[in-house]
């Protein structure tokens, strides 16, 4: 088991940056819009989307996004997280 105290900042930029490319990915697979994905998921404008879905001004999304995108565009929420590595080359 990996000691949580070394997850270093750049592993959680990946991880941050795999579920942003997986959400962009889909939501333009489903021909949807920013502001209509936005307006279902009950947010008020797309600048805090397009941030999280842009990694701009260290912005992210949080696991109610997640779930909540999901349900808009009717995906599997593990589609969010393909290709996100969790084993590293340190044995601990």
């Amino acid at each position: 088991m990996k000691d949580l105290s070394v997850v270093n900042e750049e592993e959680l930029l990946i991880f941050y940056e795999t579920i942003s490319k997986n959400v962009k990915r889909l939501r333009k697979e489903k021909n949807k819009p920013q502001l209509d994905l936005v307006l279902e998921m009950g947010l008020k404008s797309t600048s805090f989307y397009s941030k999280c879905e842009n990694l701009k001004d260290n912005h992210h999304f949080n696991m109610e996004h997640i779930y909540k995108i999901a349900i808009v565009l009717n995906v599997d929420i593990c589609e969010f997280f393909k290709d996100i590595k969790t084993t590293t080359s340190t044995n601990l």
